[in-house]
């Protein structure tokens, strides 16, 4: 087939596709990605997963039996007990029963939950200001938030502005250094942008401000994201260890991942108060290891406990808040 063009010679044209090509075209396969999985596909992943949960699980079971085990079972196993034979609570009733370890745990407590109050406020706060387009200096603070990912400031000028303001050896050394995540920021103020603009035009109509605004429209429509977001301060203030090694010297104050440390990586034997206990099946003075393994549940625990009321806001809420922004 030709077309004639003006001021030109005869063009080519490619005929139509026959009915075959298209059929062939039609039935094309599909992607691998987009298959079903075969049977023996299917049994691969089953083992696969299987062999990652084991993997995980177990070092997990061994650190909680050999924290319930004896004396005499880990004299026998010589180190880390797999398969439990006798149960001893001693370690827990002495790690409990006062002492540095006791303390510690009162202290990682104390800054989980009033770390993760503050750090909530102040996260929710920052990026509802940041949402509105027209809220004061947006652009240029906004810019500051977002540098602090490119450019950190050292470990030298953070320790002198934490002893300079006074917070040595304080509670607030540990939470208000890290107290705004710029990512926890950015993923909120990603959610609150796309709540729909009529919601808040007509709540201001009816006279409402902005506190009013954040605390009856903004929240109740974010409960997921905060929560997810709220898991991670939790989470990240229950773990924290490398603060307290800067700004905390007195024993009495470090918390238990700092105890955790001092234990385990640096080789020391736990020295607990009170560690001669009159109780019905426990043990007076009970091994070293088991009070390690002790104190490594204890810090893992809570943060075990607590994912699973959070756990169906997870996904919702991390992928609602990254939408856009």
């Amino acid at each position: 087939m030709t077309a004639q063009l003006s001021g030109a010679g005869p063009v080519p044209v490619a005929p139509p596709p026959a009915d075959g090509h298209r059929k062939r075209r039609a039935r094309s396969p599909r992607p691998v990605w987009e298959e079903p999985p075969s049977p023996a596909g299917q049994l691969g992943k089953g083992v696969v997963l299987t062999l990652m949960v084991l993997a995980v699980l177990f070092p997990l079971w061994s650190v909680v039996v050999t924290s319930l085990a004896s004396r005499e079972t880990i004299n026998e196993t010589g180190g880390m007990v797999v398969v439990p034979r006798e149960f001893d609570p001693s370690a827990y009733v002495t790690i409990f029963n006062g002492g540095q370890i006791t303390q510690a745990v009162w202290i990682s407590t104390l800054v989980t939950v009033l770390g993760t109050a503050v750090s909530l406020v102040l996260t929710v706060l920052a990026a509802y200001g940041l949402s509105r387009p027209g809220s004061v200096a947006h652009r240029g603070l906004l810019f500051f938030f977002l540098l602090t990912f490119l450019i950190f400031p050292g470990l030298v000028p953070s320790y002198l502005v934490v002893t300079g303001l006074g917070l040595k050896d304080s509670i607030w050394s540990l939470i208000l250094p890290s107290a705004i995540s710029v990512f926890n920021l950015v993923v909120i103020r990603a959610f609150f942008m796309n709540v729909p603009g009529e919601l808040v035009d007509s709540a201001r109509i009816d006279g409402a401000g902005e506190f009013r605004i954040l605390w009856q429209i903004m929240l109740p429509l974010s409960k997921a994201v905060v929560a997810v977001v709220g898991l991670f301060y939790a989470v990240g203030y229950w773990n924290a260890y490398f603060n307290s090694v800067l700004y905390i010297d007195d024993n009495d104050r470090f918390p238990i991942q700092r105890v955790l440390q001092t234990y385990i990586l640096g080789g020391q034997s736990p020295a607990v108060s009170g560690a001669s206990v009159n109780l019905p099946g426990v043990t007076a003075y009970p091994p070293t290891l088991a009070v390690k393994m002790a104190v490594v549940v204890v810090t893992v625990l809570p943060a075990v406990i607590i994912y699973p009321f959070v756990q169906r806001h997870f996904t919702k809420g991390v992928i609602t808040g990254a939408v856009k922004g």
